[in-house]
């Protein structure tokens, strides 16, 4: 024991100029043996006694002896550096990411997005975009528009072309020709339990052996109802997996289309439409669902019958987001009925809220990273993605985003002997000195919490300005400089002066808007800049008028 106590001694004396922490010696031996937890009462002063005569040797003893006791501990540990899981054969990449036309892009699309974007940056490749729209009975008309808009944004302007799949039904329509001519295909017309059972028990479907199959093909443009034929892909009907036999490509669909009409009646399913758009753009790799495992499976089949190489594929765990609404079938409603005011309501997880208050494309990039290609579900609640994507979007804005003064329910105060005076304050600390320039008299604005919590007699510095002290109910001036305020001084209060403000809103991520005054120099922004408003936080200019500015808060 005493070796073991010995070893961490010296490594830690070693860390910090030769004298070690005792604490930290505790938990380096609970770390190895945790059993010892039950017995620190009784190793204390043997662990104190270690440490003191440790400590009483100089750096270079101490250095000598661990190399002799544990020559490990000595060694730096170097953080691996985090990379993106390698892509096999990884030329001239081409990828693609296919949402349904449900609603606009949230969290869970930009990690999948976000990834593909991530891959393309890397290896120089093409994004495409592909909005699945082959259901006419799921479809968000304005989804057309706010899907590549939020694609574009989230990844810079990467996207290289949009496809929208219902303006392609004759390409789908050719290569089921194609599949037709190979024999694998055929239109089958039987009731679909009787199908089901069937093939539960490993048994041909009658339709599969007939010949006619073109004519059946034609007759689901003419003459078949809805639910009576549907076309499928000849496989191995006693496949392990029931989920490859004879799966489904094709089938009639004569609800009204939102792009098309009722122009057509037969439409694509996703394996069929997926394969054949993969194809045509000559895709080499895919980031997916690991619950489209079996998907993917019988994407490859298809594949294979028209003698055409698989692209490598990635598979990805599924995030469940907890606390928040991601899903655009259930928000929808909630919008309708006025729950929310629209998909960028400050309440939601969705891309264009998320941008109207102020958060980075580049953040939500980093948090697609930091997850990566993990095959992992995970569920992550809303206080847990938020503290996380704070932290990201603060270290992409916190060097260009200029700083004002905000007064959250202002309070007007004087203070007895203050001197007329200008004073200049910096618009950000490291990158932009000066430019905020102040006439300040004995009267100014002070956050109403702020002047609440004032007590007797002590010193109060407003910030980069003057320190101020209560004194039997009265503000008075005490002094200038900061050295002064910081040998006894209780804390730093931003203030506005008299004069010159503007009135300023802040809504807040709970749908509550907070108001107050603003500094004189925030009349110089534009909408959508990103500020931060001094100990408020980061925030984004959402509207501007002349008698007020509204600010939408992204995180402090």
């Amino acid at each position: 024991m005493d070796d073991t106590i010995r070893k961490y001694a010296l490594q830690n004396a070693l860390k910090f100029k030769g004298k070690a922490n005792p604490g930290a010696i505790v938990g380096k031996l609970i770390g190895e043996k945790p059993a010892l937890q039950k017995e620190m009462g009784t190793l204390g002063k043997q662990i104190a006694q270690i440490v003191a005569d440790v400590n009483s040797l100089s750096l270079e003893e101490q250095k000598l002896e661990l190399e002799n006791l544990a020559p490990d501990l000595l060694k730096k540990k170097v953080a691996k550096k985090k990379t993106l899981t390698k892509l096999k054969g990884a030329k001239n990449v081409v990828m693609r990411f296919e949402p349904s036309p449900s609603g606009p892009m949230h969290i869970g699309h930009a990690y999948v997005l976000g990834l593909n974007a991530l891959y393309c940056r890397k290896y120089k490749g093409k994004l495409l975009l592909r909005i699945a729209d082959t259901n006419p009975d799921n479809i968000y008309e304005p989804a057309y528009e706010m899907i590549p808009e939020n694609a574009n944004w989230l990844t810079d302007g990467m996207i290289k072309d949009v496809v929208i799949q219902s303006d392609r039904l004759e390409m789908y329509y050719s290569y089921m020709e194609k599949l037709l001519k190979l024999e694998q295909v055929y239109v089958c017309t039987c009731d679909p339990e009787t199908f089901r059972e069937g093939i539960r028990a490993k048994q041909r479907c009658p339709c599969r052996v007939l010949v006619d199959q073109k004519s059946r093909w034609d007759a689901m443009f003419t003459t078949y109802k809805m639910g009576e034929a549907v076309v499928r892909l000849k496989t191995d009907v006693e496949h392990k997996n029931p989920a490859m036999r004879d799966f489904p490509l094709f089938r009639i669909n004569e609800s009204k289309h939102p792009k098309q009409g009722t122009k057509y009646r037969v439409w694509p399913l996703m394996n069929m439409s997926v394969t054949v758009d993969d194809i045509e753009s000559k895709v080499t790799h895919i980031i997916r669902a690991k619950d489209h495992h079996d998907n993917a499976l019988r994407q490859k089949y298809i594949y294979e019958y028209l003698e055409k190489k698989f692209p490598e594929t990635l598979f990805v765990g599924r995030i469940n987001f907890t606390g928040m609404a991601v899903s655009c079938s259930k928000t929808r409603p909630l919008i309708e009925d006025g729950t929310y005011h629209g998909w960028d309501d400050i309440r939601l997880p969705f891309l264009p809220a998320l941008k109207r208050r102020g958060f980075q494309a580049e953040a939500l990039l980093r948090y697609a990273f930091e997850v990566g290609v993990s095959l992992s579900d995970k569920k992550v609640s809303k206080d847990e993605f938020f503290k996380t994507i704070d932290a990201y979007n603060k270290e992409v804005i916190d060097s260009i985003a200029y700083r004002y003064f905000f007064v959250q329910d202002p309070v007007e105060i004087r203070i007895a002997g203050v001197h007329k005076k200008d004073i200049t304050l910096d618009l950000h600390p490291d990158t932009k000195k000066g430019g905020r320039t102040f006439s300040v008299g004995d009267t100014f604005h002070l956050a109403k919490e702020d002047y609440d919590s004032l007590s007797e007699n002590a010193v109060y510095r407003l910030m980069d300005c003057l320190n101020v002290r209560q004194k039997d109910g009265q503000l008075i001036f005490d002094s200038d400089s900061y050295d002064e305020y910081k040998a006894s001084g209780k804390q730093i209060i931003h203030w506005l002066p008299k004069k010159g403000n503007i009135a300023v809103e802040v809504m807040m991520p709970d749908g509550t808007c907070v108001s107050g005054l603003g500094e004189q120099h925030l009349s110089s922004l534009k909408e959508g800049d990103v500020v931060q408003l001094v100990r408020f936080g980061f925030c984004r200019l959402d509207k501007k008028s002349k008698s007020k500015l509204v600010f939408w808060f992204a995180h402090r």
